[in-house]
């Protein structure tokens, strides 16, 4: 693992003040990401509850979530303790944030950091762990025969459809509540209940109490949306919040698939594996300048997110270049389109195969 940068070869090349956390500048961009939402709730505010106005309450579900976003991302920087601190301010921001999505901000805290601790590790990782062929179900992800029989039985085009369907409309929920794309380590777990019938092996020691207290922020809020509609109207709270919060969920699901899913990118079993081989292995794309300001840069930084993710935003840009030009052969930066990307990730990636040389497991391409 020669190749591989350590952490203080790393920490000599990043200016050091990308290590600071300034509470003031954080909560400027939180500020930032209000006004934003606000006066985008007010022209909804504005667009009549009729039929007719059905495409237009589709527009507003798009731009209302993917402004939303922002403070997904936020609430993300929180769980890392990236934003402030005061650790106290950082967690009631962190928590009422991702509660008001229907995020349990502790149960996700304890599982994220499991995915950043063993990033793309074929058993041991937490998101978008792919089926293996030859797994065993055990070990590994096992089904990836039949994945790769199924997505050439249907053809290319249909099973990048599905693929997409599933991932971006079932795909975080699915997470949640039985931990799909998990890896098989941890068994089939909920982020709601850390207890049987589901796995209690992602939730040790006191990390169970904590799932209770996301529950108490979710009740809270599913009962809010009840009194809502109870008082103006189940159409008020499809439009304005679960349409959004719909594309919230998808935007979610774009960075973290393509985060770490490429067909070129392998996972990793125990002996090659290692946290800075796995951080390294995160990819940073274009999203673009609109994206970027409002989604606070989390999908052209990420890999220095996974290398030191107690950096603040605002100083990822400065340290992702110097990464960049530090380290230019383990870096990865895949400059294709993110719809481009999306759908060849969707219609490519279909399982892995370990490539019998050592404990690299390779993507075995949809040839259809």
């Amino acid at each position: 693992m020669s190749d591989i940068p350590t952490m203080p070869s790393i920490a000599k090349v990043i200016p050091r003040q990308c290590f600071t956390r300034q509470t003031s500048k954080s909560l400027a961009y939180l500020f930032r990401s209000i006004l934003i939402q606000v006066i985008v709730v007010a022209i909804g505010l504005t667009i009549p509850y009729t039929p007719s106005m059905s495409l237009v309450w589709i527009i507003y579900a798009l731009v209302s979530g993917t402004t939303a976003m922002g403070f997904w991302v936020i609430a993300h920087e929180c769980g890392h303790g990236a934003f402030s601190n005061n650790r106290r301010l950082e967690t009631v921001i962190g928590y009422f944030l991702h509660t008001i999505l229907l995020v349990p901000y502790f149960s996700w805290q304890r599982s994220h950091s499991v995915h950043h601790r063993f990033t793309n590790h074929i058993t041991e990782g937490e998101t978008h762990v792919p089926l293996v062929i030859g797994g065993n179900g055990i070990s590994e992800q096992a089904g990836g025969e039949e994945e790769i029989a199924f997505s050439r039985s249907i053809g290319k085009v249909a099973f990048g459809a599905m693929q997409l369907l599933m991932h971006l409309i079932i795909g975080w929920p699915a997470y949640l509540l039985a931990g799909k794309t998990g890896g098989p380590k941890y068994g089939m777990s909920n982020h709601f209940w850390p207890r049987e019938p589901f796995s209690k092996k992602l939730w040790p020691s006191t990390w169970s109490k904590k799932v209770w207290k996301s529950d108490c922020g979710i009740a809270v809020v599913l009962i809010i949306l009840f009194n809502w509609a109870w008082s103006f109207g189940i159409a008020s709270v499809l439009t304005m919040y679960v349409g959004p919060l719909l594309v919230v969920n998808c935007w979610l699901v774009v960075y973290t698939w393509l985060h770490h899913t490429d067909s070129d990118v392998p996972h990793l079993g125990e002996e090659d594996f290692s946290f800075m081989r796995g951080a390294f292995l995160s990819i940073d794309r274009p999203y673009g300048k609109i994206l970027d300001f409002l989604h606070h840069h989390i999908g052209s930084t990420h890999v220095i997110h996974h290398i030191a993710p107690t950096i603040p935003h605002y100083h990822a840009i400065e340290a992702t270049r110097a990464i960049k030009k530090a380290f230019p052969k383990v870096y990865l930066f895949n400059p294709t389109p993110i719809h481009k990307a999306l759908w060849s990730v969707a219609s490519n990636c279909v399982a892995v195969k370990a490539d019998g040389q050592s404990s690299r497991y390779l993507w075995e391409k949809n040839l259809n």
